[in-house]
């Protein structure tokens, strides 16, 4: 049976040797980019074009035509590719009076050597975009799997490439375009922004604790761009002629924010994507910031020891003019960082005033109105949102952290003492606040109060998760063996939405891991061999959310490793795992519990810097999503998702 996917959506990959099908309306150009485990590509060698159609591993045709074939070996791809991401450009870029939606929509095809087609996708919702990342296959925990994307760029074949992290993004495309039909003329590009750095660290919304890094110093005279490739509401970088670069505010006012103004075929996706891209314009624009403010202070210091070098000038009245104009062209190089990063801290900010308010439930934070008017969703969700992120040089301005659906990992949060930023938290106030009347304070939270708080975020994220589905959609499951969590649970048990008590008790968690080990095994079976028709009819067909707390207590050697495997097997067909537990107190199964936790999305209850973006390797504040207050809220919104549910709910597992 041939999967149908839609944007967004992966599947299993059966077999290593498969067979791509493209389908257009008119001619096509197709190429393949080969990343790393971090979506990196090594240079533009790591794209197979018509100009370069065969790599290990790969071959796409030479030429543009309405059918093409993509042929992949994935057991003959060097070990660092983890991704291929597909390609496909309309010959003439976006100086051609032709796009994708003035035609049918391309389709592409994933089937296996023998030609027994294993997924489908029709890339819908196309727009002014001629040029598009269509679908990937991407390696995870050892298995290969295809994704649905459907990205398009509206810039063409230059803009996709520069959005895949290429330096020479535009004289590539121009040798693509030269070499699927001689005498062509190349689009005219813009000039390519220098490729970020992508350190060796993991992502915001995917993997915790990783160093922060700056970007790359661009050759002397290039224009720096620190935008997202995809958006316009941030002016660009001008070159500093006194050093690397500096952003200058250029002519004209900035754009008026619009909500929803970046791609995607629906409202939901187009704030997605524009709530992604508001995260990548402030990452870029704090690295601007960054590196101009590094680089005033590194001439600085290295004038000043040239002063101070000549020991025949370093007194005198030469010498201390030297060391002012030093200071001044310092200070001055350092206030127009700002006054630029002021300015652009201004658009995101007011970008961020119309973008919230019209933000769906799923995306929004619990404050917002829309949650009074909430409706139990029909459809499944895009994303939703985990909780906030800031930068210290812009405290007020907080990015949602959003994270696609069905999740792809599940979640640690810490229930114990961390290395929590000065000022802590302060539990009668909103979350993410750390000034205590006016002033910082080093107060934080006890140890009984941090498993609280910790609770009350894993309760705040399995609200959310519950009122982003459909009724009946999604089903909550707890593990609490010394029955502790009974007050913070209160919300799930009153509304109706845990209708099995949390299992206590060695006997309790090891009933529970068997139940769900066994759905997995299940579930995973009846996929393979395409015969998901032959579930037993009493499997609740609800995704499930396990919450485990106070971990380690009441678990064995066997329970720790059906842990690991449902963290490992269980997202892929549904069943997602939610850790409340003391790193520290979990240490004394040593390195055995090194893989669960790196399998996980670790989450804190209280403001913590912990999490770094894949563009620049800054190290983000996070905020948890916990509701105002004595508010009703969440109460309010689990109420309605129970009384939208069926009426005869089968027991979970």
């Amino acid at each position: 049976m041939t999967a149908e996917l839609v944007r967004g959506q992966n599947h299993p990959l059966d077999g290593t040797r498969v067979e791509i099908r493209i389908a257009a309306d008119g001619p096509v150009l197709v190429g393949v980019a080969l990343g790393d485990d971090q979506g990196r590509l090594a240079g533009t060698e790591a794209v197979v074009h018509p100009g370069a159609p065969r790599r290990p591993g790969v071959e796409v045709p030479s030429g543009a035509a309405a059918e093409q074939r993509i042929a992949v070996d994935l057991d003959a791809l060097p070990a660092a590719v983890h991704r291929l991401s597909v390609l496909l450009a309309l010959p003439g870029g976006p100086g051609s009076p032709h796009a994708f939606g003035a035609a049918a929509a391309p389709s592409l095809v994933v089937a296996q050597a023998d030609g027994t087609p294993l997924a489908a996708y029709v890339v819908t919702g196309l727009g002014l975009e001629s040029a598009l990342v269509a679908l990937e296959l991407y390696r995870r925990r050892g298995a290969w799997r295809i994704r649905a994307v459907g990205q398009g760029y509206a810039g063409g074949l230059p803009e996709l490439l520069r959005d895949q992290g290429l330096p020479r993004a535009a004289e590539l495309a121009a040798e693509i375009e030269a070499a699927v039909g001689p005498g062509r003329t190349p689009a005219a590009a813009p000039p390519d922004p220098v490729a970020p750095h992508h350190p060796g660290q993991t992502t915001a919304g995917s993997s915790p604790e990783a160093p922060a890094a700056g970007p790359d110093t661009p050759p002397s005279g290039d224009r720096v761009d620190y935008r997202h490739p995809r958006r316009s509401t941030v002016p660009a970088s001008a070159p500093s002629a006194a050093g690397p670069p500096v952003p200058s505010a250029g002519p004209g006012a900035p754009t008026a924010p619009v909500a929803g103004d970046a791609n995607g075929w629906s409202m939901e996706e187009r704030l997605y994507n524009q709530v992604r891209g508001m995260f990548e314009d402030l990452a870029r624009s704090v690295a601007a910031y960054r590196s101009a403010t590094g680089f005033a202070a590194s001439r600085l210091e290295r004038e000043l020891d040239e002063a101070l070098a000549d020991p025949a000038t370093r007194l005198g009245g030469a010498a201390e003019t030297a060391r002012s104009a030093a200071r001044d062209r310092h200070t001055d190089l350092v206030d127009r960082a700002r006054a630029v990063l002021d300015r652009d801290l201004a658009q995101l900010t007011a970008e961020s005033e119309v973008v919230e308010p019209a933000l769906p439930p799923a995306l929004a934070r619990w404050d917002n109105p829309v949650w009074q008017g909430y409706e139990v969703p029909q459809q499944h969700p895009m994303a939703v949102r985990l909780g906030d992120l800031h930068l210290p040089e812009a405290p007020g301005l907080r990015i949602p952290m959003l994270v696609r659906l069905p999740l792809e990992r599940g979640l640690w949060i810490d229930s114990g003492p961390g290395p929590y930023p000065r000022g802590g938290y302060d539990p009668e106030r909103e979350f993410g606040r750390r000034e205590l009347g006016g002033a910082l304070t080093d107060a934080v939270p006890d140890e009984a109060a941090l498993g609280r708080l910790a609770l009350e975020t894993a309760v705040a994220v399995a609200a959310r998760l519950l009122a982003a589905h459909p009724p009946g959609a999604f089903a909550v499951q707890v593990i609490d063996p010394a029955g502790a969590a009974a007050p913070a649970l209160a919300p799930l048990r009153e509304s109706g939405l845990l209708p099995v008590s949390p299992a206590t008790g060695a006997a309790g968690v090891a009933a529970v891991l068997e139940a769900l080990t066994r759905r997995v095994d299940l579930l995973q079976m009846a996929v393979r061999h395409r015969a998901t028709e032959a579930l037993p009819p009493e499997l609740d067909p609800a995704e499930q959310l396990l919450i485990v707390h106070d971990f380690p207590h009441g678990f064995d050697d066997r329970g720790l490793n059906q842990l690991r495997y449902l963290a490992d097997e269980g997202p892929a067909v549904g069943v997602h795992l939610m850790m409340v537990a003391d790193r520290d107190r979990a240490r004394e199964y040593g390195p055995v519990l090194d893989p669960l936790w790196r399998a996980l999305l670790r989450l804190t209850p209280v403001p913590d810097v912990h999490l770094a973006d894949p563009w620049v390797g800054h190290a983000w504040t996070y905020a948890p999503p916990l509701a105002p207050r004595r508010s009703e809220v969440l109460r309010r919104a689990l109420d309605r998702v129970a009384a939208a549910r069926p009426a005869a709910d089968p027991e979970p597992g």
